[in-house]
């Protein structure tokens, strides 16, 4: 079953998971997820006002919103869980992982696909907004915080916003990352900042040796237009 499963990969992925007990009633993620199998085969069976009464319940209890229609594949796992928000028209693949505050949201008030797909084996970090019909590919990683409007190609990691592709981001599809990034992320507007640091502190140093060559008081026999500064 998809829910026993659901179960299963918590240990491979919470270092803090200890009994399939502990799991079943202190995890909300797990809680929301068994709820929402059921409200998923009631709207399937066209019990569409019981399945988003039951939702509602989960979203009082667990603090995460899954629509009934969205379709989530197996062993799906939602870490922490609070302020999750996932849209009626989502798709998630296998593997996934979602933490706190994430929202698969639409962009637009018309019907029809209106919610993101999820490839298999991708990882969501803190906070992060997945908007539109977008897809992400299998293996995308995708930063905390991070805003995403636009389809990613698999195995890459964005992060930003709005979400951009970090250069040499390739995963491996067995690879897990907490929180979506590595320690390794190579954030091109960081690079940027610490390019521009850099030339400013070699203007400063410049200016130093400037400001030295010019501090002499009372020297009729320096001539200022033929001073040489000498760069370190």
């Amino acid at each position: 079953m998809k829910f026993i499963e659901d179960i299963q990969c918590v240990f491979d992925r919470d270092p803090a998971a200890r009994n399939t007990f502990e799991i079943i009633t202190c995890y909300s993620g797990v809680q929301a997820m068994l709820l929402y199998r059921l409200t998923h085969r009631l709207w399937l069976l066209k019990l569409k006002w019981l399945a988003r009464f039951i939702s509602m319940l989960t979203r009082w209890i667990t603090g995460i919103e899954i629509h009934p229609g969205a379709v989530i594949g197996r062993r799906f796992f939602i870490d922490h869980g609070m302020g999750v928000v996932i849209g009626e028209t989502a798709k998630i693949g296998d593997d996934c992982t979602l933490y706190h505050g994430v929202t698969l949201g639409g962009t637009t008030w018309k019907k029809g696909k209106r919610h993101p797909t999820l490839g298999n084996n991708v990882v969501i970090g803190a906070g992060a907004k997945i908007l539109g019909p977008i897809t992400l590919g299998d293996s995308v990683r995708v930063g905390s915080n991070s805003v995403v409007v636009k389809s990613v190609e698999c195995s890459q990691t964005v992060v930003g916003v709005p979400a951009r592709v970090l250069k040499d981001s390739k995963t491996k599809s067995d690879h897990f990352e907490s929180y979506a990034v590595g320690s390794d992320a190579d954030d091109p507007s960081v690079r940027a900042i610490n390019t521009i640091l850099a030339h400013i502190h070699d203007m400063d140093k410049q200016l130093n040796l400037v400001s030295k060559k010019l501090d002499i008081k009372d020297r009729d026999d320096i001539d200022v237009d033929k001073l040489e500064i000498e760069s370190k």
